[in-house]
């Protein structure tokens, strides 16, 4: 029987709005259960009403964190506390973290460093280093039906253009060490191992660019040739093209 992949949620009420949690949980069910749900936050705070509502249709734990000290942050204590304790007493495969604070980076590269995968939810606002330690982040503006999407973005679309994909160096040099990576003696690599490839590299999901899947991102930047065979993708750098025939 294969083994069940265990996953623990921890929320930042504080941080993290309650109107996700559906979409959360939802894109966590691909990776495993979850098997343990907790959120933190001072509960007698009037703007934790919105998570009081789903908390027990999700079956989530109120941990109740009071504000100590007036500026100070206990809620970020308190879960990474929760996280290490969590970390050596239970037999997990996985943390996520729901929350748009750069305080727990640092608890990120501690849970990776011991062999588990973090994932991370948080808003556009969530700064790089914390977004970066995750083995995946995902934004929650962009999680949720298209329609919904597309009502709180207005007018404007998250999708990135060709242009902007192709001025991203980060992503660009991303991608391209990603086929050279999964590349035969011609210069094709299939999509899965690229994927692979670039997932055990750096923090990446297609969805914050805009697009749905892997291979949609790399047709729209333009810098790929294409070949479907049967059911499979194969790419190859544009650079590398002719090369093969010399």
């Amino acid at each position: 029987m294969e083994k069940e992949t265990r996953i623990a949620l921890l929320i930042d009420a504080d941080n993290c709005p309650a109107a996700k949690i559906d979409v959360i949980l939802d894109e966590l069910a691909k990776y495993g259960v979850t098997n343990i749900r907790r959120a933190y936050g001072n509960w007698k705070s009037t703007g934790l009403k919105s998570w009081e509502a789903v908390l027990h249709d999700y079956a989530i734990q109120p941990v109740q964190q009071f504000a100590y000290t007036k500026g100070k942050n206990a809620t970020d204590s308190a879960m990474i506390i929760d996280a290490m304790d969590l970390l050596y007493t239970q037999n997990l495969d996985g943390f996520c973290l729901a929350s748009s604070d750069s305080d727990f980076t640092p608890l990120v590269m501690r849970i990776r460093a011991n062999g588990l995968k973090v994932f991370g939810f948080g808003e556009k606002k969530t700064p790089m280093p914390f977004v970066n330690a995750c083995s995946r982040f995902l934004y929650l503006e962009n999680l949720g039906s298209p329609a919904e999407t597309e009502r709180k973005a207005g007018t404007e679309t998250t999708r990135k253009s060709a242009k902007e994909l192709k001025g991203d160096t980060k992503l660009v040099s991303l991608l391209r060490a990603g086929v050279d990576a999964a590349a035969d003696d011609e210069g094709w690599a299939a999509l899965g191992g690229i994927g692979s490839h670039i997932s055990n590299q750096a923090s990446f999901d297609p969805r914050n660019y805009g697009y749905r899947k892997l291979s949609d991102l790399i047709e729209a930047v333009g810098l790929f040739e294409l070949e479907r065979r049967g059911n499979h993708i194969y790419l190859r750098d544009k650079r590398n093209k002719g090369k093969s025939a010399a």
